[in-house]
């Protein structure tokens, strides 16, 4: 099983208030690295995956520690943990890119693969799968509904 891993710049836009990182920009970030595993790795591969178009039809999010501005990116960490008929969820895991161990965020995402002519939900396309099958580690779901699902 294999992970996609995306390294994550943090910007000074990014804080808040508070001082860290606000709670809608990682939805930011968890989206920069879906974009890059579901349409820049399958394409770079030589498949048209994905690229008809997707939805989001769920975000799940646990907020494990703040997260300060910094010159070191982060690493998002992705892998699909459920492939059904016309969606799958991708977790994910936000942290430290050395040695810490330090996890800011777990989430996952419901995906539905859309089909922009008709505006309609589509199936997963067997060579879809058999990408997404690469990245599946159902033992390492990130959040609780995702554990259970």
């Amino acid at each position: 099983m294999a992970r996609h891993i995306y390294r994550c710049p943090l910007r000074w836009s990014d804080m808040d208030a508070f001082g860290h990182v606000n709670n809608v920009v990682f939805l930011r970030y968890l989206e920069e690295a879906r974009i890059d595993f579901m349409f820049r790795l399958a394409p770079g591969n030589g498949s048209t995956s994905f690229q008809g178009g997707s939805v989001v039809a769920r975000h799940e999010i646990d907020y494990k520690r703040p997260l300060v501005h910094r010159h070191e990116p982060v690493v998002i960490e992705s892998w699909v943990t459920k492939i059904g008929a016309a969606s799958l969820t991708i977790a994910y895991e936000i942290k430290d890119a050395e040695g810490s161990g330090t996890v800011y965020v777990q989430a996952s995402t419901v995906v539905v693969p859309f089909d922009l002519t008709t505006q309609r939900p589509r199936r997963i396309t067997e060579e879809e799968r058999s990408f997404l099958e690469e990245y599946v580690d159902d033992s390492a779901t990130s959040t609780g509904s995702a554990r259970a699902a």
